[in-house]
């Protein structure tokens, strides 16, 4: 019999692969938070039908109002505009964009869901917690830094019952091209992520993770397999032809 596993899942395409790594090596179960995000009611829907893929049973659904409650993000926030990437990735490298922290950040909001995570883990005796968490290629995202996953598995280890959970964080040093490659390999269910900040139809195409999401599969030579507004590129399938 398998050992036990929670996965964060938030329906998008990093969360996704991790969940097809999850599914593979443990008896998963999945966690979604809603915290007051736009997409949220698109990122459930991705959430369940990624769970069902993968043939993942027990999931838990939550919302969590702090978030809306104190903004400081575009993602929860409505007086804060969520910003076209092209302005702020222009010419920047990858090294210079880790400093320089973007308004979609959400305030500790990790620490948060791996809070909930571990109690969970906690009950159904699960010994890993999957996140998927990136470095390379992400938007600087403090919470995202190997770093912090260190110190929070310094506080798991210290703060629960047995102190045996562990945080893992499998892409985490990976390029988004490579997280693509690996997703197809083990068959993760890609088709049916949801990786846009502002639109829950079709996605911007201009947003900073929907440029990253179209990048990494231009550069992984695959084609992105949801829609994209048409204005982006003349065409449904932008990923196709944008790898700048």
């Amino acid at each position: 019999m398998k050992t036990r596993a929670v996965v964060l899942l938030s329906g998008g395409m990093d969360s996704c692969v991790c969940a097809a790594l999850a599914a593979r090596d443990y008896d998963a179960a999945a966690m979604h938070v809603q915290y007051g995000q736009r997409t949220e009611g698109r990122e459930l829907r991705s959430f369940h039908a990624v769970c069902d893929r993968l043939v993942i049973k027990d999931r838990l659904v939550f919302r969590n109002p702090v978030f809306r409650a104190i903004g400081g993000s575009a993602l929860t926030d409505e007086l804060i505009s969520v910003p076209e990437a092209e302005p702020e990735f222009q010419g920047t490298p990858p090294e210079e964009r880790a400093s320089q922290i973007p308004v979609t950040y959400v305030p500790f909001r990790n620490a948060h869901f791996l809070a909930a995570a571990v109690s969970w883990a906690e009950v159904l005796g699960a010994e890993k917690i999957y996140i998927g968490a990136v470095e390379q290629d992400s938007s600087g995202y403090p919470d995202c830094r190997p770093e912090f996953y260190r110190a929070y598995n310094e506080a798991i280890r210290t703060g629960t019952k047995e102190g045996r959970i562990e945080v893992v964080t499998p892409l985490i040093g990976l390029r988004k091209a490579e997280i693509v490659r690996l997703g197809l390999e083990i068959g993760a269910p890609l088709d049916l992520t949801w990786s846009c900040y502002s639109r829950e139809d079709r996605a911007c195409g201009v947003c900073e993770s929907c440029v990253l999401r179209m990048r990494a599969f231009a550069a992984a030579g695959a084609s992105d397999p949801i829609p994209y507004e048409e204005a982006v590129s003349g065409t449904s399938a932008p990923a196709q032809g944008l790898n700048k």
